[in-house]
């Protein structure tokens, strides 16, 4: 049989290696009150109770009448996380990609989802009080599920409650609230979400509830807390999370106990705590 020219063919190798699809940046830490580096095994949040409405003065000369302030402390625990990633020595000369600056890249993406992870926690649990105690986020402040999914009146009902609560814009404030794949399609298939104009351009034609409406800057956010058939997101305003950290280190060294493997790390430490639940409104979705 002739020698075909298809056997001269040559194959084109990939010089890079990519990413496959995931979550690359944190979408929580910049909507938490950043409490910038911390020093120690935890970190405090102090709390002062709202004081009675300023009571008339009608006595002349009279005593000073003192009313009563509570103060209270929440505590933000830290935690160590660590994660490496080896490169084996043999296998770098073999390879045309260098993998190292998408190694770093990968570690740094996963230090970011951690840090959510970590606010998110902190949105959803008990906090922990400086007596020793924990709060978790009272039942007037959780919208059940009801056996339906994400709609308008859910989302009325949490915006109802940040307003009563004095929590919202016009003390200042910033709410948000966190959607995922599923809450998505519950709203973009809500008529009374997407019937007005500009709803239409702002859902319909982008296919995506980002942005901001309704009051709440919207973010997406896929691990929202599961169970069963149950999702269980949050609604917040940006005080009512503290979030701090203690020191975060990547690095890319050679292992001589391995047969200097290389091997890209990342280390660092952080910690949430819930300052104020009347600023938090869970709900529930199927």
């Amino acid at each position: 049989m002739p020698a075909t020219i298809t056997e001269a063919f040559v194959q084109q190798w990939d010089s890079a290696i990519r990413l496959q699809a995931q979550q690359k940046v944190s979408r929580l830490e910049s909507t938490v009150m950043d409490r910038g580096s911390i020093t120690g095994e935890s970190f405090t949040a102090n709390r002062l109770s709202p004081a009675d409405d300023t009571p008339e003065n009608n006595v002349r000369h009279g005593d000073t009448i003192w009313s009563d302030i509570v103060h209270s402390t929440r505590v933000g625990l830290m935690r160590d996380y660590y994660q490496a990633l080896p490169i084996d020595r043999a296998d770098e000369p073999k390879l045309l990609a260098n993998p190292n600056g998408s190694y770093q890249e990968s570690l740094l993406a996963s230090w970011n989802r951690r840090k959510d992870a970590v606010i998110f926690a902190a949105l959803t649990g008990a906090a922990q009080t400086k007596a020793g105690g924990t709060v978790s986020v009272p039942a007037e402040q959780t919208i059940v599920h009801g056996s339906t999914g994400m709609t308008k009146a859910k989302i009325l009902t949490a915006r109802k409650l940040f307003r009563k609560n004095e929590a919202d814009e016009f003390a200042g404030e910033q709410l948000y609230f966190l959607y995922n794949s599923e809450m998505m399609e519950d709203i973009l298939a809500d008529t009374t979400l997407t019937s007005s104009d500009f709803m239409t351009v702002k859902m319909i034609s982008t296919g995506d509830i980002g942005g901001k409406w309704c009051g709440f800057n919207w973010i997406p956010y896929e691990a929202i807390a599961l169970s069963g058939s149950t999702y269980t997101t949050a609604a917040y305003s940006k005080s009512a999370i503290h979030f701090g950290t203690g020191f975060v280190e990547g690095r890319a060294s050679r292992r001589a106990d391995k047969k200097d493997t290389m091997q890209v790390s990342m280390a660092g430490s952080v910690g949430a705590v819930r300052v104020e639940e009347e600023k938090v409104v869970l709900v529930q979705f199927q």
